[in-house]
């Protein structure tokens, strides 16, 4: 027996046998006497099998994973018609004359290196997307068939990565677990396990080197371990977990309706964090009663200009509407600095993580602002909504930014158009600075999101995306706790709520230092949700 160590991405156990996913190798190509006209006839004509190969993808997805999961195939297909995208290729080979396949691989190249370069690490991951266009791009020229079949039942499928296009293709009810040597907590790979809940480990780096076909392994979710031909005693183990972990589910289910509240009778609230509508029926299947965070630089992604007010209208409405008045904290745009749009022109900067983003943009080019905010004004009549102003520093730009959001209002009354005129507004706490200055902040508010990922950073001066250093991030630091303890305190203090909306709030091992903290409200990814529900009424029970 071998054991294989990464990042678990998706709880559960597995046991099975194993099918590799084999990578394609793309032999170098000759640009020595290359026909223009050829290349780009070539480019087209796999464009549009791609587009077919794509739309069928969507519509099987839909069916298997339901519409959210399968939007993924939307977006792909929107690279296929994507300017900026296929037109640099087409650029590239008339002008460097070279292959339709060298213009493929160095202008994807290209993209992927500013998406990785992205803070955000839900972004960073979209980096993928773009590489499994293209080399679908490049098979359908070189005529490769693309299709993984899987003709065993309890497949663990293991794999260098695995694209959108990949699982997409599988037969689900014969896998029963992944295991891929690169990818994080939010790739395609982890996402796809968690949505079909299944036990995922990503990250091994070299897991593909230590395994062949139908060797008997073990997927520890979990602990991020897969154990690769074990003997029977540990199979016999890992058979009484699987059974364990089973009831374990079956038993948070019944915590779905339970409502948790502190001595005192305050509400602890339970929340989700969010990136597009869609995304709100995993936090109300997992029982959210709230979203924590709506990150809407997601509608500004992925398209060629910014949304119009009605777009982003329509996004909010449909959030608010799905929530039925529980509470709703969309977060204005945080965009900038390492997080380019390509139809927003910004200027290139040495150190992004301090840049031109998010509320410094948005008091900068207050048309883009104003555009959004009047939208989540219009949209206020149709939920509970509170708004959030990011990446604050200071009480002045709270009183801009809310000065804005008034003009935003007279405007909206000018035009007979109505919303609600009692929004919640807050910010978002993730630069020291503010929590340093919460109790001056905490008068002009109405509640304040902690932002432990950013928060971290900033105070322990680590670059969390820096893998050498990564040892040094710890949002349980004594330095990070004082600061999140005093914004608490400060919110309190003044008669306001305080959430979460870190990775922070759904760590089990954080959970009972911010109960001690009186912390409102707690927002995290949808499969969260319950552990944590669990683990704060067990605290409580105490």
């Amino acid at each position: 027996m071998f054991t294989v160590k990464g990042i678990p991405a998706s709880d559960g156990y597995a046991i099975g046998k194993v099918l590799i996913k084999l990578e394609v190798k793309i032999s170098k190509q000759d640009n020595s006497e290359v026909n223009t006209e050829s290349e780009l006839e070539k480019l087209n004509k796999s464009l549009a099998i791609s587009k077919a190969q794509l739309q069928s993808l969507y519509e099987k997805a839909c069916i298997e994973v339901g519409e959210k999961n399968a939007a993924i195939f939307e977006s792909h297909i929107t690279f296929l018609d994507d300017p900026e995208f296929i037109g640099e290729i087409e650029r590239s080979i008339r002008e460097n004359n070279i292959t339709a396949i060298s213009s493929i691989e160095s202008v994807t190249n290209g993209f992927v290196a500013i998406f990785e370069s992205m803070e955000d690490e839900y972004m960073r991951e979209r980096a993928a997307d773009i590489k499994d266009v293209s080399i679908r791009i490049i098979k359908n020229i070189l005529d490769i068939k693309q299709e993984f079949i899987i003709s065993k039942e309890n497949t663990v499928v293991v794999a260098h990565d695995l694209s959108p296009s990949d699982t997409a293709q599988m037969d689900k009810s014969k896998i029963i677990g992944f295991v891929t040597d690169i990818g994080g907590k939010t790739s395609h790979t982890a996402i796809m396990a968690r949505t079909l809940e299944l036990p995922a480990i990503v990250g091994t780096t070299n897991a593909t080197e230590f395994v062949k076909d139908d060797d008997t392994i073990i997927v520890d979710g979990i602990k991020g371990e897969a154990f690769i031909d074990p003997p029977e005693d540990l199979i016999d183990e890992y058979i009484i977990k699987q059974k364990l972990y089973k009831e374990e589910k079956e038993k948070l289910k019944s915590l779905k309706n339970l409502s948790l509240s502190y001595k005192d009778n305050r509400k602890i609230l339970l929340a989700g964090n969010i990136g597009e509508p869609n995304d709100v029926d995993k936090v109300l299947e997992n029982g959210g009663e709230a979203i924590g965070l709506f990150r809407t630089e997601f509608l500004y992604m992925n398209r060629d200009s910014m949304p119009t007010e009605d777009e982003q209208f329509e996004a909010y409405k449909a959030v608010l509407t799905k929530m039925e008045n529980r509470p709703v904290v969309i977060r204005t745009l945080d965009i900038g600095g390492d997080k380019q749009l390509p139809y927003l022109e910004m200027p290139q900067e040495m150190n992004p993580f301090l840049g031109y983003r998010a509320i410094r943009l948005c008091l900068d080019k207050t048309y883009i602002f104003k555009t959004q905010l009047r939208a989540l004004l219009r949209a206020s009549l149709y939920g509970n909504l509170a708004i959030m102003f990011p990446m604050i520093s200071s009480l002045d730009q709270v009183e801009k930014a809310k000065s804005i959001l008034d003009e935003c209002k007279n405007e909206l009354q000018n035009e007979n158009k109505e919303f609600n005129s009692k929004i919640e507004v807050g910010i978002m706490v993730e630069i020291p600075s503010s929590a340093l200055i919460a109790e001056e902040i905490a008068p002009h508010v109405d509640f304040f999101s902690i932002g432990t990922n950013d928060l971290t950073q900033y105070t322990l001066a680590v670059d969390r995306g820096n893998e050498n250093i990564s040892y040094l991030y710890d949002s349980m630091h004594p330095a990070v706790l004082k600061l999140i303890k005093m914004t608490i305190d400060a919110a309190h203090k003044y008669g306001k709520w305080c959430g979460m909306c870190g990775e922070l709030a759904g760590d089990p091992a954080a959970i009972e230092t911010l109960v001690s903290y009186e912390l409102d409200e707690f927002s995290m990814s949808a499969s969260s949700i319950l552990k944590a529900k669990k683990k704060i009424f067990e605290i409580l029970d105490k």
